[in-house]
């Protein structure tokens, strides 16, 4: 018994000290932006919607990567914004809302938010998961569509986390780079 109660009484502390290492500390986008203008880095934003297959699986096998959680959580400020969201937000001093929201279609598909429009769109129009690369003044960087595997988004995140987007485009950089993390 006495065993029990010790095992009971440190498994909080045990779950904790795993946490940091094992997980994404996201954040809402008005945080990130607090966060950038007192020490900057750039924002990495995990654009997804509840419906989203390819977005469950995106944080089923990605981002509880912890190779790439410690490296998020070191180098970005990591946002995770509901595409079709209610509430609004405010993004470079604009508040920015759904207007086609319907609240009888939670977790369903819904309207869009005009930050995924802001933030989020491409040539080929929105797609989720769409996974945004912003700097540190809220400029968008890179916004990249689809699953990833962790591996994947390894040299991604060097090139907008290391800073290497300032002096070399993507594909010089993807000449350079060795990649660090083995499959899994």
């Amino acid at each position: 018994m006495r065993a029990l109660l010790l095992t009971l009484a440190f498994a909080p502390l045990l779950l904790a000290a795993q946490t940091p290492a094992t997980a994404i500390n996201w954040l809402t986008i008005e945080e990130a932006q607090a966060q950038a203008k007192k020490a900057p880095k750039p924002l990495m934003v995990d654009v997804y919607t509840k419906w989203c297959g390819p977005c469950k699986m995106l944080d089923a096998k990605t981002f509880s990567d912890p190779r790439l959680a410690e490296y998020v959580n070191k180098n970005f400020y990591p946002v995770k914004f509901d595409a079709e969201s209610g509430t609004p937000v405010t993004f470079k001093g604009e508040k920015l809302e759904n207007p086609d929201f319907n609240p009888a279609q939670v977790g369903g598909r819904n309207g869009t938010h005009r930050l995924t429009y802001k933030i989020a769109a491409t040539e080929r129009g929105i797609a989720y998961p769409t996974v945004v690369y912003l700097d540190s003044d809220l400029n968008v960087l890179a916004p990249v569509q689809g699953y990833m595997t962790p591996d994947q988004m390894e040299p991604i995140l060097n090139y907008f986390g290391g800073g290497h987007y300032k002096a070399k485009d993507y594909q010089t950089f993807m000449g350079d780079f060795k990649p660090k993390w083995t499959a899994q």
